[in-house]
C-alpha cells in the first residue's frame, strides 16, 4: 500500500464537505480551497449550495455542488461518486451536517427525562448513519491510496461536555464520536487520518473562537497535523443551556 509523508498531505486535491452550509461550512472550503483544494459541496439546498460555490469561486480553485440529503443513502452516494468523477478522488472528507427548523419541527430535540424509542431514530439516520455512509464511501480508496483525511464534526455534548436538553441528539452524536475515535486508533500506521471536532460554540455568535474561519483554521492545522483524534472547541457562554439553539436553528 503506498503511503504518502506528511509533508505531501498539503499536496492533496480534493475536500468533500458534507452538510456544506454557509458558515462553517463555507469557511472550510475557503481554507481549503486557498491551500489549493478543489472543493466538493453536498447538502440538500441547491439554492445555498450554489450561494456557497459563487462565493468560494474567487479562490481560484475548482468548486462544484452537488445536493443530496445525508438520510437519503444512494443519493449521498451518487453525490459522492459524481464528485470523484468530476473533481478526481476524495483526499479530504469533513461531515457536518446540521438540522434546519422544519426538521426540528418535524423530529424536535428531546431532553433526557423524555427521550424515547421513535425521538432517537430521527437523529440516528442523521448523524450517526449518515457519518457511517459517508466515511465508508471514501475510506476504501483512501486505504488503498495510503493516505486521506476524515473529519467528523458535532456538538460538544456528543461527550466531551453534559447537554441534558437535547439528549437525543447526543445519543446519536455520541455514538459517531465514539466511532470516529475508534477509528482513529485503527487507521494508525495506514497513512489515513480520521478525527472528531467538538464544536461547543454559537458559530458566528460568539467571540473570536466561534467564528467560521478560526474554526476553519483549526481543521487545517488538524489535517496538516495529524496527531489529535479530537478536537474541543469551547466558547459556550456561562448561561448556554438557558440560551439553547444557535440562532440559525431558530424560526
Amino acid at each position: 500500500m503506498k503511503q504518502r509523508n506528511v509533508n505531501e498531505v498539503a499536496k492533496l486535491s480534493t475536500i468533500a464537505i458534507v452538510g456544506a452550509g454557509p458558515q462553517l461550512g463555507r469557511a472550510i472550503g475557503r481554507r481549503f480551497a486557498a491551500e489549493g483544494f478543489d472543493v466538493a459541496l453536498i447538502a440538500r439546498n441547491r439554492t445555498t449550495l450554489q450561494a456557497v460555490a459563487d462565493d468560494l469561486s474567487g479562490e481560484g480553485a475548482r468548486v462544484e455542488v452537488f445536493p443530496a440529503d445525508v438520510t437519503d443513502r444512494p443519493a449521498l452516494h451518487a453525490a459522492l461518486t459524481a464528485a470523484e468523477e468530476r473533481l478526481g478522488p476524495i483526499d479530504v472528507l469533513e461531515y457536518s451536517p446540521a438540522p434546519a427548523p422544519a426538521d426540528l419541527r418535524r423530529a424536535p430535540l428531546v431532553e433526557a427525562t423524555k427521550v424515547t424509542v421513535d425521538s432517537v431514530l430521527a437523529q440516528l439516520d442523521l448523524y450517526l448513519l449518515g457519518g457511517v455512509a459517508a466515511v465508508q464511501h471514501v475510506l476504501p480508496g483512501m486505504l488503498e491510496r495510503g493516505t486521506g483525511t476524515v473529519l467528523v464534526s458535532s456538538g460538544a455534548g456528543s461527550g466531551p461536555m453534559i447537554a441534558p436538553h437535547v439528549a437525543n441528539v447526543q445519543i446519536a452524536t455520541g455514538g459517531m464520536r465514539n466511532w470516529i475515535l475508534n477509528l482513529h486508533a485503527a487507521l494508525s500506521g495506514t497513512g489515513v487520518y480520521a478525527a472528531h471536532v467538538a464544536i461547543a460554540a454559537f458559530i458566528g455568535q460568539g467571540g473570536h473562537a466561534s467564528q467560521p474561519q478560526t474554526i476553519a483554521d483549526a481543521y487545517w492545522r488538524l489535517h496538516t497535523g495529524r496527531t489529535e483524534a479530537e478536537l474541543v472547541i469551547q466558547d459556550l457562554p456561562d448561561d448556554y443551556l438557558e440560551q439553547g439553539l444557535a440562532d440559525k436553528f431558530k424560526s
